[in-house]
């Protein structure tokens, strides 16, 4: 159910933005506000607490996320109304998807063992925008020391193993079924 119920939060917030041609100011304020609930884990208990009454938690709402347009303060204070402020990071989610499916761009994860430079991401981003027929690629590097050489590239649920590691495992593979 919350999977149904996320994405109809997560639409809504998307028609919101996309009739008033705000979607990627919602979408820099649902990534920040995504890092305070992953931050501060004492946030939703605060929020979801039976003794602590609406307006209490509206005030504080108003005051914290004051710099936050209406659409996206009125929406957190609809979730923490109804119940459904630990939805929150999975409704970020699935907005954001939403939107990088409207702009044609793809997130991605790069797991290297060294940070990557900005000309590397951008051969990367170049060559995997153009195999997955999508605008831009967003990478998110990952520093990973257990990948010895090469790199690894996970979109969605595809990863793209280009790692020794991996290479090695295919070795072995083809020669445990030759036999």
């Amino acid at each position: 159910m919350s999977e149904v119920v996320t994405s109809r939060y997560a639409e809504a917030l998307f028609q919101l933005g996309n009739e008033k041609g705000t979607l990627d100011q919602l979408v820099e304020e649902c990534h920040v506000l995504k890092s305070i609930f992953n931050e501060n884990k004492k946030l939703v208990p605060f929020l979801e607490h039976p003794r602590v009454d609406n307006d209490k938690k509206n005030q504080f709402m108003n005051d914290v996320f004051q710099g936050f347009s209406d659409d996206v303060l009125n929406t957190l204070k609809l979730l923490t109304e109804r119940h459904r402020v630990a939805i929150v990071p999975a409704i970020i989610d699935h907005f954001t998807q939403l939107v990088n499916d409207v702009k044609g761009i793809a997130e991605a994860k790069v797991y290297s063992v060294r940070e990557l430079s900005e000309d590397e991401k951008e051969q990367l981003e170049t060559v995997f925008a153009k195999r997955f027929n999508k605008q831009a690629i967003k990478l998110e590097t990952i520093v990973d020391p257990s990948v010895i050489g090469g790199i690894k590239l996970q979109i969605g649920n595809t990863i793209y193993d280009g790692t020794i590691q991996g290479k090695l495992k295919r070795i072995e593979r083809n020669i445990v079924t030759a036999d």
